[in-house]
């Protein structure tokens, strides 16, 4: 456990109206780039830890499954005050994952974030969880960046570089960070925005052997580059550390190339809010008044690993949240208090009374997912915008409790964990009866799964690839009838269009939203018309029920059973019961009868089901499958032996690009077969080559497979045996007599 060093001097930065003196910053990075050794150094510097610890303890890396891997899984939260030129100042740092599977944790902690250290492995260089980093921190999040060049000594030791050479190597990494910083920064910022090291933006060093300098920290101290040659060649690393510390460095690029609160959150807050800002809530978002109208917003859960204790922990961006007060949370639509109030020292808690705007804080008393608003009770002021995530669920593992009696308990717990984490999903096989949990990788599922073994006993079946269900174009309208002929549906289903998905995914439209805030989105952004866009029924996943209907009467009675199953058709598809994505299902007819007795689940599920499955199947409907941008480093003499282990797996080469004795080549890969490819990619290039991967998203699984993959996959879920057909369902198709 931490122990907080001088807390009051925390708690009185904390309550300090002077932004001037803040940070709030993540460190980001590719995995294994030094991200949780450069955080050491900082803890030092700030007392929290002894100078011999410092790059061995990897003090944020507190959870023991963190311990064992090696690897950071859980952003861990930290307050640090330093004194710098003689001033104080109070930096809240996030250290981050850099694993594939936590890219969520790297979301969240950008959402509460205004600058970013962005670190790099010179030997390894800008990799694909890199970019992805910079995607999200600068053009996501709008948090500026600054970037640490770590383990050059890798190219002194390992590679037996000459100083020109380093410089080079140097060049070409920040050429390449600073190509991704325009790509993806507010235009007006992609020039100021970019990382130099004549100005001190960038550092290089070694956080193993913990030296780094600026070109500001040189200055100051009339030092020439080429000493950290000699250093090396005498053997004298530790004049190094004593002489240009890693932490001079980086403190030298976060107090004077990072934002503070105030600055950060009038550029900002347009870009994850979107209220009036010319409004009274408005004006104190944009100045951070702590004075101003309560909003902030919970951006991880951390669970104890020995209490399996909620801590929710956040950002203030307006007004002042208190111990014992009452708040609304905007997406639960639900008052909760609060009560026990501080700020995050990694495992332990600093209690404070109040946290006023432009500071991170802790909170227990309730629990709620990952993402949520919060205001003042009463209050209208809209919530943020929904933190946007670059990776889906597409492994999934079946599970359930190995005491039956435990079912109610596997859910409630199961529910705590995807709330800290959204980017994994929960669902119920009615059919087969079991509980099916949904990740990005087999690393997240086997971590979220022993988390859960430990308060419930389960069983976990092996991991397999989640498919999405899709259409092309638009399915035949069909006039459905309930079992008991007694009540009719008309519908038909067709690809929702591009942009109006994007605004589901961004939240942006919901299901419970005001229908005219909703319609005026749909029309100005995604080009709906006005009629057809007040209508929505419901929004689900990435799909909508829309209402084209006039003159039909008594659908309210009907609706909520009709709504039941077009969520549960989007979860599991005709094809092969995987879930469907980008549908707009139309209804424009339905006849109810006068009589409730006559319309119960079974009569409306049952008419309704047949006529979405029967649509969807006339609809050019396919398999997708999940498919990731690979991003291998290797020596050029072994580029073939890459390139053939890519396409044996049905990768696709999209470039390849040379630097000095090496290659990187870029491409595609399906998540499906890159069970064990590490250990090829390694085998082809005697252990020489860096690899990534990153999300890219769903493709079509070839035609040629279509049918295989279909069979297989109903095989494994206990489905006839056979591909889908219309008459499973014709038999409920109304015909006039």
């Amino acid at each position: 456990m931490v122990k907080v060093k001088e807390p009051e001097q925390i708690k009185r930065l904390i309550m300090s109206d002077d932004f001037r003196h803040k940070r709030i910053i993540s460190i980001s990075a590719h995995i294994d780039h030094g991200k949780t050794t450069t955080t050491d150094y900082l803890m030092r510097r700030a007392g929290l830890m002894s100078d011999a610890a410092a790059g061995q303890a990897l003090m944020t890396d507190s959870d023991e499954e963190e311990q064992e891997r090696g690897i950071t899984i859980f952003t861990s939260v930290v307050m640090l005050n330093f004194e710098i030129d003689g001033q104080e100042y109070l930096v809240q740092l996030s250290d981050t994952p850099g694993h594939l599977s936590f890219t969520g944790e790297v979301s969240r902690a950008l959402r509460a974030s205004d600058g970013a250290v962005i670190l790099v492995d010179a030997l390894e260089g800008v990799m694909t969880q890199t970019e992805t980093n910079i995607r999200l921190a600068v053009g996501g999040e709008a948090c500026k960046p600054v970037l640490f060049v770590n383990k050059v000594d890798r190219l002194i030791n390992e590679l037996k570089l000459p100083p020109k050479k380093v410089y080079e190597r140097i060049d070409v990494i920040m050429a390449k960070v600073n190509a991704l910083i325009k790509k993806v920064a507010p235009p007006e910022y992609a020039k100021e925005w970019r990382v130099d090291f004549k100005d001190g933006s960038i550092a290089i060093g070694s956080a193993k052997t913990g030296w780094a300098f600026t070109m500001k920290t040189l200055e100051k101290k009339n030092i020439e580059p080429i000493v950290v040659f000699e250093k090396y060649n005498e053997g004298d690393e530790r004049w190094l550390r004593d002489n240009l510390p890693l932490d001079d460095a980086l403190l030298e690029m976060i107090v004077h190339h990072l934002p503070d609160p105030q600055t950060a959150q009038r550029y900002k807050i347009p870009r994850i809010w979107k209220g009036d800002p010319e409004t009274p809530a408005g004006t104190a978002l944009l100045a951070c008044d702590p004075k101003g109208p309560l909003l902030g917003m919970i951006t991880k859960i951390f669970v104890d690993p020995k209490s399996k204790r909620p801590t929710l922990i956040g950002r203030v961006f307006s007004g002042t949240v208190k111990s014992g007060q009452t708040i609304q949370l905007v997406g639960m639509k639900q008052n909760v208090t609060v009560k026990r109030l501080g700020v995050q020292e990694i495992t332990d808690i600093l209690p404070m009374d109040e946290v006023p705007a432009g500071n991170l804080f802790s909170v227990f008393g309730f629990i709620c997912p990952s993402g949520e608003s919060f205001i003042e009770p009463g209050s209208d002021m809209p919530g943020f915008e929904a933190i946007e995530y670059v990776s889906e669920p597409v492994v999934s593992r079946s599970i359930k409790p190995i005491d039956p009696q435990d079912i109610a308990k596997l859910g409630e717990v199961v529910s705590k964990w995807i709330m800290a984490d959204p980017t994994a999903r929960f669902t119920h096989d009615r059919e087969s009866g079991e509980y099916r949990l949904d990740g990005i990788d087999p690393l997240q599922i086997e971590i979220l799964t022993k988390r859960i073994h430990e308060q419930v006993p389960i069983k976990v079946s092996e991991p397999i690839i989640v498919y999405r269900e899709k259409i092309t174009d638009r399915g035949d309208e069909f006039h459905t009838k309930s079992p008991n002929g007694h009540n009719r549906l008309r519908l038909y289903v067709e690809p929702l269009d591009e942009k109006s998905i994007e605004l589901i995914k961004k939240k942006r439209i919901t299901a419970d939203q005001n229908a005219r805030d909703r319609a005026q989105v749909l029309r100005d952004e995604a080009g709906w018309d006005a009629k057809e866009a007040r209508k929505i029924l419901d929004i689900y996943e990435s799909s909508m029920l829309v209402d084209a209907m006039s003159g039909v009467q008594r659908f309210e009675r009907i609706f909520s059973y009709l709504q039941t199953t077009f969520r549960e058709f989007i979860d599991q598809g005709p094809l092969a019961r995987e879930p469907i994505m980008g549908v707009k299902v139309v209804l424009t007819d339905a006849t109810v009868h006068t009589d409730p007795a006559h319309t119960g689940y079974n009569e409306v599920a049952t008419m309704t089901s047949s006529g979405l499955n029967m649509s969807f199947l006339t609809a050019k409907s396919g398999l997708y499958e999940p498919i990731l941008n690979a991003d291998i480093k290797t020596p050029t003499e072994t580029q073939g032996g890459v390139i053939k282990v890519l396409t044996g797996h049905r990768g696709q080469i999209l470039s390849i690009e040379s630097e000095e004795d090496s290659v990187t080549i870029k491409g595609t890969l399906p998540t499906a077969e890159t069970i064990g490819i590490a250990d090829e990619f390694r085998s082809a290039t005697a252990g020489r080559s860096f690899f990534g991967y990153e999300f890219r998203g769903f493709e079509p699984l070839p035609g040629n497979m279509q049918e295989e993959k279909i069979l297989e996959i109903r095989k494994r879920k206990g489905m006839p045996d056979e591909m889908p057909s219309l008459s499973s369902w014709s038999r409920y198709i109304y015909k006039r007599t």
